[in-house]
């Protein structure tokens, strides 16, 4: 081991410190390849051509894209099996017409209903009381986890349990009484069993609007003498509303198309009716494309009311909303107008 490694060193940093410093390069002297790189200037930045980015990819893949979906209307066009004379014949024919309107009756009753119970229940399952959310969660339960078409069918054969239904003292004498044989029919079985299955999940969509709203809100209104109704009105309800509409617009649309189901009770809504007519003419294809357009244009009118409804109730977040398509139509319309009189695009 060498011992003597330590006072070298020391006498090493001292010849350092005492050196006199190295003579720094001029950058006149030091070599061009390490030279550091100026700043451009404005002129220089100017002067560098810009090329935009290109997306070949993306451009392939919409190509591809708007190949298939050229390809698809095509076939819909030259493809014979479409049969477009008999989709016109039978688009606006009085049975399809009146199919539709049992159809948008079954929706109607079925979403008025339902969401009516499932405010009630909504309600129950938010008090205090343990035996309204115990009620509330187990109605919830059950009618969420029997399929629809179960509890169609069961409705329907109501009468084979209970041939009468009264009204009374519980465990005592009935006072009034009715047969469930004449009252409970088809159209009456679909739209009890289209409700109350609604219900179910139109009470977790009210609900859930609800606790959306901060309860610090409630409490400070509460500390400010508010009557409680005037809360839920000005305060709960603005506010829930905007997180209820959206879920509860698309359960409404799924409810519209669900009432296909209630074909299996031979009710003549739209589904049932198509299925009757092409049993008979045998044109599959084409009759059920008219149920497929009835079904989007009607689909849409619910989607644009969804829209300007939640609009409204969106009033008090945005002061000054976005235009409706309608409004921007306008505008370019304006536009285009002022351009053509003064031979410019106006921005």
């Amino acid at each position: 081991m060498d011992t003597a490694t330590g006072a070298d060193a020391a006498t090493d940093a001292a010849a350092t410190s005492t050196a006199p410093p190295a003579a720094v390069p001029s950058p006149a002297s030091a070599p061009a390849s390490v030279a550091v790189a100026a700043e451009p200037s404005g002129d220089d930045l100017a002067a560098l051509k810009v090329v935009p980015a290109r997306h070949y990819w993306r451009w392939a893949a919409g190509a591809a894209a708007l190949v298939v979906v050229a390809q698809f209307g095509h076939g819909l066009l030259t493809n014979p099996g479409w049969d477009w004379d008999t989709f016109f014949l039978y688009l606006t024919a009085d049975t399809v017409l009146k199919a539709v309107w049992v159809t948008l009756q079954l929706t109607f009753y079925g979403t008025a209903i339902g969401f009516a119970l499932g405010i009630v229940l909504a309600f129950m399952r938010l008090s205090r009381s343990v035996i309204l959310q115990t009620v509330a969660w187990t109605y919830i339960w059950a009618f969420r986890s029997i399929p629809l078409i179960v509890q169609l069918l069961f409705w329907f054969n109501l009468a084979y349990l209970y041939q009468e239904l009264g009204f009374g003292i519980p465990f005592g004498p009935v006072l009034w009484s009715f047969d469930t044989m004449n009252l409970v029919g088809a159209l009456s079985a679909a739209v009890i069993g289209l409700a109350l299955h609604q219900a179910a999940y139109a009470a977790e969509i009210v609900r859930g609007g609800i606790i959306s709203v901060d309860s610090g809100q409630l409490e400070a209104a509460a500390a400010l003498g508010i009557p409680r109704l005037r809360q839920l009105r000005r305060i709960l309800l603005p506010q829930a509303m905007r997180g209820i509409l959206p879920n509860a617009a698309n359960e409404v649309i799924s409810l519209f198309k669900g009432t296909s189901i209630v074909s299996v009770m031979a009710i003549g809504e739209l589904f049932y009716q198509v299925q009757v007519v092409y049993g008979r003419n045998g044109r599959v294809v084409p009759l059920l494309m008219v149920a497929t357009a009835w079904y989007i244009l009607l689909t849409t009118l619910l989607s644009l009311a969804q829209y300007y409804v939640e609009r409204h109730f969106a009033r008090g977040a945005e002061r000054t909303p976005p235009p409706t398509p309608l409004q921007r139509a306008r505008a370019f319309t304006i536009r285009m107008r002022a351009a053509a009189a003064t031979g410019g695009i106006q921005k």
